[in-house]
């Protein structure tokens, strides 16, 4: 910054303040008093008029010029606001700021009038206009900044979620191409197939007793499937029997016999109901009709997720709700959420445990608002365990109550630190990992729902609690 060396005289710094909005209604003489009291200075396009971490003494009135508010996250500035000609900013009367969080930087030349916070007392004995008219400048800015502040985290959030839900939607929707793109290739091998058991001469009741086992397979897939060395095991019994009986592809055969439990005394009940005649054109149809079977069900599987998650996203935006608050189920918002994080719980082996209270009473809160909560705190949760961590996530009811915990079993928040998890911009993240505006929104939109929230943690437990008025 460079001090104009022709300093504004105090008419001219008065004029300049009484074109300025918020002044309008003070009285000139409490103006005067504040002008003969400041300095005015010169910034040129690209000087700071303060940086991070400055303290704040000063009383800045933009009153020529425009300044870029910005904040560093990890290595990089993000424009946050931009002060134009007439604006407050600095320290006010009653503020408790102590230093500065972000950087303003001029970004064309600019003139600002600066009153030092020695002043204030004597300001606010003297000039009660003039505070009034400053305090509301403190409100708006605070009702701004919260607001901004809310709005971050929610696009923060929003960016987390839609990385994940991407990922959660691509595996079933490349799940469906693929089978989609292997049914028509397979539908397109039919006609041959068809050639083949068209000439087959059975009697009626052999085709019953075929389709009956067929029918019953597909129905009754087995319950529990077998693991790799079983299945391999199971694969080359069939083949080898196959092979016996000179059926040609006898490995492919096999593959599709195991997917639904056939096994080689199925094959010896077909061989003996079609008295060993065509068993090689019968088990080409018995496959083909097996793989195609495969297949709609993989889309059929895949069209379902895509449907559950769609259903999810529904549900955690209440997409079909209005902005007032209503009645909710909990249980709902943090399905809900899970699934949106499913992705991020995924990456790091996390086991979840739901522990949920029986026939749990709807609460009366916001669904947006409150599914924000329980992103922040599972969000959090995950970022402090190691991989292969686990959460747990009850719900209680009292007779006044309904409580939420949720518990992750990661290295857990230094004693000294958690009283301040809650406090704006504080974070117990690496540099450049948090913004530390997570659990302060969520200690607005709980104080909104006049909920109780508390935290417990040791090394292997930190618990946060909701606790709602039923």
């Amino acid at each position: 910054m460079t001090y104009d060396p022709k300093k504004m005289k105090t008419e001219e710094i008065i004029y300049a303040l009484k074109k300025i909005s918020v002044f309008e209604p003070v009285q000139d003489v409490q103006l005067r008093w504040m002008a003969e009291r400041g300095t005015t200075f010169t910034l040129a396009e690209g000087d700071y008029l303060f940086k991070k971490g400055d303290p704040v003494d000063y009383m800045f009135v933009l009153l020529k010029g425009g300044i870029q508010m910005k904040v560093l996250q990890g290595k990089q500035f993000k424009n946050v606001q931009r002060m134009q000609q007439g604006e407050v900013t600095g320290i006010l009367p009653y503020s408790r700021m102590q230093e500065a969080t972000g950087f303003g930087m001029a970004y064309e030349p600019a003139m600002v009038f600066s009153l030092h916070k020695k002043h204030f007392q004597e300001m606010e004995q003297r000039c009660h206009d003039l505070v009034k008219a400053l305090v509301a400048v403190m409100t708006t800015r605070a009702r701004d900044f919260t607001r901004r502040q809310q709005q971050d985290d929610k696009m923060m959030a929003l960016g987390k979620l839609s990385a994940g839900l991407a990922h959660e939607l691509n595996n079933p929707a490349s799940a469906i191409i693929r089978s989609a793109s292997t049914l028509k290739q397979h539908l397109q091998q039919t006609p041959e197939s068809f050639k083949q058991i068209i000439s087959v001469n059975l009697e009626p009741g052999q085709v019953d007793d075929i389709s009956e086992l067929l029918f019953q397979r597909i129905n009754q897939p087995p319950i529990n499937q077998p693991n790799i060395l079983e299945r391999s095991q199971q694969e080359d019994e069939i083949a080898e029997w196959l092979e016996d009986l000179s059926v040609r592809d006898p490995f492919e055969l096999a593959e599709t016999m195991v997917d639904f439990g056939f096994d080689v005394s199925d094959l010896e009940e077909i061989n003996e109901i079609c008295r060993g005649q065509y068993l090689a054109p019968i088990l080409r149809w018995l496959d083909n009709v097996l793989t195609t079977e495969k297949m709609v069900n993989d889309i059929e599987l895949a069209s379902t997720r895509i449907s559950d998650l769609v259903h999810s996203v529904k549900t955690y935006t209440h997409m079909d709700r209005g902005a007032d608050m209503a009645s909710l189920n909990i249980h709902e918002g943090l399905d809900s959420t899970l699934t949106m994080l499913s992705h991020k719980l995924k990456q790091k082996h996390i086991q979840v445990i739901k522990k949920y209270a029986d026939n749990l009473p709807e609460i009366s809160g916001f669904v947006s608002e409150l599914n924000q909560v329980w992103t922040n705190l599972i969000d959090n949760a995950i970022d402090a365990m190691e991989e292969g961590g686990k959460l747990i996530i009850r719900t209680l009811t009292s007779r006044d109550h309904v409580e939420v915990q949720i518990e992750d079993n990661g290295n857990g928040i230094p004693p000294e630190m958690v009283g301040h998890i809650f406090t704006p911009f504080f974070t117990t993240k690496e540099v450049g990992k948090g913004t530390g505006m997570g659990l302060d929104i969520v200690k607005k939109i709980l104080d909104q729902h006049q909920a109780q929230v508390d935290v417990s943690s040791e090394p292997g437990s930190t618990v946060f609690s909701i606790c709602f008025k039923r």
